[in-house]
């Protein structure tokens, strides 16, 4: 008769999680630990917390400063297909939230079938605020059109005085605008002198080109790029920038928010916030590391009667309800912290996608928390995990 296979005893806790119910068991089990050392868990958390809100926090100020560039030059674009800026190049004004001329534009004649629009750009004050100012051949003499955003941010609705230059002007919004006031081509010029730029439209039927740049380039002897990050040659007469012959698979517009992104993230905040979030992690992997010194005794006995893995498991388990709880109260934190002292700046949406970004990287962070100290702990046999060395 053959001899019965030798069974594996186990306890009553792993015995019911083997069941179908693993996951519960760790769980209770990992809280068991946090509600037994809570200081350490709190510590943990709060660590972390403040680590992750730094991050978010950096994250949603590039977010935002994205979205603004993207909307930013948007506003200036409309649907032109070619951008000429002067030698002096365009400069985001963060007062006005709105890009500005640099210098004046340079001179031309548009070829056959072309329309270039040149529009003063500069900058003005109305009631106290610093405001964009742009010139347009549709704008009557006695008025002045707000982009909606201007609008609100100024007060003022369709049919209010403003006063410009000394001259009392008729408000009209522009439904959808941006943060621009616009004015008739003389006044604007009259303000802010020959600062400006080109809008230019291609031919029709000709708008889906790739070489709309270098045919319009060679016939007003201008270079040209499809990259918002190459900056004219100030000794140049200016640059035409080409928002839709670019290689790659980014719109101008996507190019041109991801310069404005890039200014935050490898500035040095950037680099604080990075360093911060290594740092959150070193605090929490020597918490770990020290959970694993102190029941050392406890997770021998479990090595030595096979439940090596349920130790892997059980870190795995409490290592992300320690990051979980740290995500969550580093990005509320973050959250009220940017509403409270920028508002104007971050937005509910750069918010949101920091903090989607940030999340990215806590799974791998607490794997890697877990995995190092239990590598550590497994190396060793149980009968010197038993020991009191």
């Amino acid at each position: 008769m053959e001899t019965p296979a030798p069974t594996t005893v186990r306890s009553p806790a792993i015995a019911t999680a083997t069941s179908g119910n693993t996951l519960t068991c760790l769980i209770r089990f990992a809280l068991a630990n946090i509600r037994r050392r809570p200081e350490r868990f709190v510590l943990s958390v709060v660590g972390i917390a403040l680590a992750i809100a730094c991050v978010t926090i950096v994250r949603t100020i590039s977010a935002s400063f994205a979205i603004t560039g993207a909307d930013a030059v948007t506003d200036v674009l409309g649907d032109a297909q070619l951008w000429v800026v002067p030698a002096e190049g365009v400069y985001y004004d963060s007062a006005a939230q709105a890009l500005v001329a640099g210098g004046a534009a340079p001179t031309f004649t548009a070829p056959p079938g072309w329309t270039a629009t040149w529009t003063p750009s500069g900058v003005t004050h109305i009631g106290g605020e610093t405001v964009s100012l742009r010139g347009s051949d549709e704008i009557p003499s006695n008025q002045v059109t707000l982009g909606s955003q201007l609008a609100e941010r100024l007060g003022r609705g369709p049919s209010d005085q403003i006063v410009l230059a000394g001259d009392t002007l008729t408000v009209a919004v522009a439904p959808g605008g941006g943060q621009s006031a616009y004015v008739s081509t003389a006044r604007a010029q009259a303000v802010v002198g020959d600062h400006a730029w080109w809008t230019v439209h291609a031919p029709k039927g000709q708008e889906k080109r790739r070489d709309l740049a270098q045919v319009f380039g060679a016939a007003v002897d201008l270079p040209s790029t499809a990259d918002p990050a190459v900056t004219p040659d100030p000794h140049g007469a200016g640059l035409i920038y080409d928002t839709v012959g670019g290689s790659g698979p980014l719109s101008f517009e996507q190019m041109y928010s991801a310069l404005f992104s890039g200014k935050v993230t490898s500035s040095t905040l950037g680099l604080i916030s990075t360093i911060g979030l290594i740092l959150g992690f070193v605090i929490a992997l020597s918490s770990f590391l020290a959970a694993v010194a102190e029941r050392k005794r406890e997770f021998g006995i479990m090595s030595s009667i096979g439940l090596a893995d349920e130790v892997l498991y059980f870190f795995l388990v409490e290592s992300a309800i320690v990051f979980i709880v740290a995500y969550v109260v580093g990005v509320a934190g973050a959250g009220a912290a940017v509403a409270l002292v920028i508002p104007d700046i971050a937005t509910p949406i750069a918010w949101a996608q920091a903090a989607a970004m940030v999340a990215a990287f806590l799974p791998a962070m607490a794997i890697v928390g877990a995995l190092v100290p239990v590598h550590r702990l497994l190396q060793q046999r149980p009968v010197d995990l038993l020991g009191d060395r």
